[in-house]
């Protein structure tokens, strides 16, 4: 008898039945077919390829732009006693040789790659080597740029597909409009029966989605935060209000913690794990963080700034209520946030002006002459860049990304600067040095302490650690560190690159530009349709929150969900109407004590509101006898 799903199911994680669409999609794939799996957040997408992984002979190759994600499946993998690899960044090319020798004859069921590391030529010609059995795509959202996180390196996976053919492929995703979907099928090349698209259901009837407007936002949170009595997230929009509201919260007694892209890994590993295992109940952070995050009590997701898409906002809710537990998504929000929205993401969007002129200074800036430039690396400063020429910083980098998009440029964070010290005199000279200059005592000192081998050899340091140990600004300890590399005690050299910038084509100026133009104005039509429609949705306080989701995903919710804060309100009106024609309808029989009129079948709570509205409306009277009565008019 052969193993069935059910029993790799039942061995390796301990369920019995599978989640909606898991089993079908997992035969698909076994039927060696091209398949769509568009499953909402908490839906076991991760299962439909690690499980048939076990059953097929070989191994499946996952791609996933998420290292985070990526190391927490493999761990959780090797824990279930799955031979699984990651390929992630910074592994020297020895290293990734070995893992790919172990691929190849060392029984792993799984290889996890990132999209930017499938373009090596190394990687794609031992993958023509291997015995693969699935190519699994998640986050497939990602290769349309129709969709909310489009990433140019999505274009080129379906390179791979002639190295390894007649091989299925698996494109995953929460999020997708019919539009999204139709770009998977096209850029993944997929050969996809129309059987072979498995699409959950949008509706999460288990989260209620409320809506507050109000001019105390940090009120309005807090009491939110104080009914959560889980673990619970907040998203705002930039990376020095994670540090602010974490502060806030924490002397509130709210156990908080934060997250965001300009942390380093250790930091961010660090707060991560913090709110991972409770120790903090709270995680503030920007959409730097989530994605992939898979934590079973989450009970509250709250925005304090709008989100600039339905996608990312209904992604990013879905972060709450993952066993199915009741949950809560509250979006607070200001009139000047609506403002704040509009001029940060239209007023911010590129245009053909903003191109052409951000392409000519690219050029300009670092010399590149007409015809060449092609694949050369350039450390990049947007912020010194659009210093120079006097460029908007937000418009910018969004026309970088436009660029990027279309295949121009590719724009590289890096977050963690390299700086590095050696010390270049002796212990006893230095010890001279800071009683000549007490103001570098503390730092030397926490330097010396930090980092071993800071005499024999250059060392990176980070100075915000330093910083948070002497209880100094980043920048002071940048001009003291200046002052003694002046003074001949030390190297000291500091970078102000954020990022690396590639330029993929030739400079060709308009040869280069004029495709890209014309798309510039669908792009703008594309982001206003979005702010457009998160502002609709918002706004609306007469329509079912779930029903107004739905319908942005192309599905019908037949009902109101009875539970969004919008139903509440028609509801309470609804309920509000009814009580007042019966109280009245009871008044016009006879005058009644409030006793009597409890005995109504209506909530008490309900019968004192009602009376209190009717008696403001002067609708009734209460008589000298203590009882209520109908006034006449």
């Amino acid at each position: 008898m052969s193993i069935q799903p059910k029993d790799i199911l039942q061995k390796y994680w301990g369920y019995d039945s599978f989640k909606p669409f898991q089993e079908q999609i997992i035969n698909s794939i076994l039927e060696t077919k091209d398949t769509i799996a568009l499953l909402p957040t908490g839906g076991g997408k991760s299962l439909c390829y690690q499980l048939p992984a076990l059953l097929l002979p070989g191994i499946t190759l996952v791609i996933s732009p998420l290292v985070a994600l990526i190391k927490d499946q493999v761990q959780a993998l090797k824990g279930r006693g799955i031979k699984a690899i990651a390929l992630t960044g910074g592994i020297p090319q020895n290293e990734i040789i070995d893992l790919l020798d172990n691929c190849m004859y060392g029984n792993y069921k799984l290889l996890y790659l990132s999209p930017e590391r499938l373009q090596q030529q190394l990687i794609r010609n031992r993958l023509s080597e291997m015995n693969i059995n699935l190519i699994a795509i998640d986050e497939a959202h990602c290769i349309s740029q129709w969709g909310h996180d489009f990433r140019p390196s999505y274009l080129k996976i379906k390179e791979i597909r002639p190295l390894i053919p007649n091989i299925p492929c698996l494109a995953l995703t929460a999020t997708a409009t019919p539009k999204v979907l139709d770009d998977i099928n096209l850029h993944l090349d997929l050969d996809l029966d129309q059987d072979k698209v498995y699409k959950s259901s949008f509706y999460r009837s288990n989260i209620n989605y409320t809506i507050i407007k109000t001019s105390d936002k940090q009120r309005a949170l807090i009491d939110a935060l104080t009914k959560s009595k889980q673990s619970a997230l907040v998203y705002v929009r930039n990376r020095k209000a994670t540090k602010q509201l974490e502060q806030i919260l924490n002397t509130r007694n709210i156990k908080t913690t934060s997250y965001h892209g300009g942390m380093t890994s250790i930091d961010r590993q660090k707060n991560y794990e913090l709110w991972l295992n409770n120790t903090c109940n709270v995680m503030v952070c920007t959409n730097a963080f989530g994605m992939g995050i898979d934590k079973a009590d989450v009970d509250c997701v709250i925005h304090l700034e709008i989100p600039d898409s339905l996608e990312n906002y209904y992604q990013e809710t879905g972060r709450c209520g993952r066993k199915g537990q009741h949950a809560n998504a509250v979006l607070i929000y200001n009139e000047n946030d609506i403002l704040r929205l509009r001029h940060q993401f239209i007023k911010s969007l590129p245009d053909k002006t903003s191109v052409k002129q951000t392409y000519k200074y690219l050029n300009t800036y670092f010399q590149i002459a007409y015809g060449e430039g092609e694949h050369t690396f350039y450390e990049f400063s947007l912020s010194l860049f659009c210093k120079r020429y006097k460029l908007p910083t937000v418009k910018t980098y969004n026309t970088l990304r436009l660029l990027e998009q279309q295949g121009i440029l590719q724009l590289v964070k890096v977050y963690s600067q390299q700086t590095s010290v050696q010390i270049k005199v002796s212990d006893i000279a230095l010890s001279m040095y800071t009683l000549r200059n007490p103001s570098s005592n503390e730092i030397i000192q926490a330097l010396l302490r930090t980092y071993t081998g800071i005499f024999d050899q250059i060392t990176t340091i980070n100075l915000e650690v330093l910083a948070q140990k002497v209880n100094l600004l980043s920048r002071e300890i940048h001009q003291i560190l200046l002052l003694a590399q002046q003074d001949d005690i030390l190297d000291y050299k500091f970078s102000e690159f954020d990022s690396s910038l590639c330029f993929l084509v030739p400079r060709e100026d308009k040869r280069t530009l004029s495709p890209i133009l014309g798309y510039t104005k669908k792009y703008r039509s594309q982001k206003e349709a979005k702010i457009y429609q998160v502002e609709q949705f918002i706004e609306n306080t007469s329509t079912c929150r779930n029903q107004m989701l739905l319908a942005y995903f192309n599905e019908i919710l037949d009902k109101p969900c009875l539970h969004c804060d919008n139903c509440e309100q028609i509801s309470t009106a609804s309920q509000d109407k009814t009580s007042k024609l019966i109280v009245l309808n009871a008044l016009r029989e006879s005058d009644k004590t409030s006793q009597q009129l409890m005995q109504l079948g209506l909530k008490d709570q309900l019968i004192i509101d009602t009376l209190k509205l009717l008696l403001d409306q002067k609708k009734i009277i209460i008589t000298p006898n203590n009882t209520y009565s109908i006034k006449n008019t």
